[in-house]
């Protein structure tokens, strides 16, 4: 099966490549300089929504950066990065998977969009600093619920690409002070990884060069 990654550097994309590597599979990376929609002539033939990632498994499009993860450890599995259905952590496994995304990226796109993307005459400082609050209050709360190590099920798995990710777009778009203790040393961890280290090297050593919204 043939599997195709369009990415931005650094993008929520980051999520499917790592995963990628994580798992050893063979696949075919697309860098796109940002935004693919506007830049990328032809990208909304592939991806109709113009963002990233898009991934292509044998012809079918995935679109969603915490969904691929766990897609591609169970269509390319059995692997132990997924959580089993009979396995006692599966319901933390899909919370934590799914709470990456719209729990802890949400708010960060917009401080981002508020502070960086939207022209000055547009941006709302109050805007910004109330959601780098409420993602600052929804990742101390997320530590809570954690395992000491993992996120959850005792070892390393693909809901950790998701909660990692995000705690990587805080460090990387100035939302370091939301970051706690204890979560920079889960994400600094997770760094550690030779998936982790691979899928930087994927797509080279320039920093976040995108807006993570996609």
């Amino acid at each position: 099966m043939a599997i195709r990654l369009y990415h931005c550097r650094d993008a929520r994309s980051f999520r499917a490549l790592w995963a990628l590597e994580e798992l050893g599979l063979p696949y075919e990376l697309e860098l796109m300089p940002f935004p693919p929609r506007a830049r990328v002539e032809g990208y909304r033939e592939i991806n109709p929504l113009g963002t990233v990632p898009a991934l292509l498994d044998d012809g079918k499009l995935m679109t969603e950066s915490a969904a691929i993860p766990h897609f591609l450890a169970t269509r390319h599995g059995p692997s132990e990065l997924a959580v089993a259905p009979d396995e006692p952590d599966y319901a933390p496994y899909l919370n934590f998977l799914h709470m990456g995304e719209a729990t802890l990226t949400f708010p960060q796109t917009i401080v981002l969009r508020y502070t960086r993307l939207e022209p000055p005459e547009r941006r709302v400082a109050q805007a910004a600093e109330d959601y780098a609050q409420w993602f600052g209050s929804r990742l101390r709360n997320a530590e809570a619920m954690m395992g000491p190590e993992f996120a959850c099920a005792g070892r390393f798995t693909m809901a950790d690409i998701s909660v990692g990710y995000a705690v990587m777009l805080a460090q990387s778009i100035g939302l370091g002070e939301q970051v706690t203790p204890g979560m920079a040393a889960y994400f600094e961890r997770l760094t550690r990884r030779e998936g982790f280290r691979r899928a930087k090297a994927a797509q080279g050593s320039q920093g976040l060069e995108t807006d993570p919204l996609g």
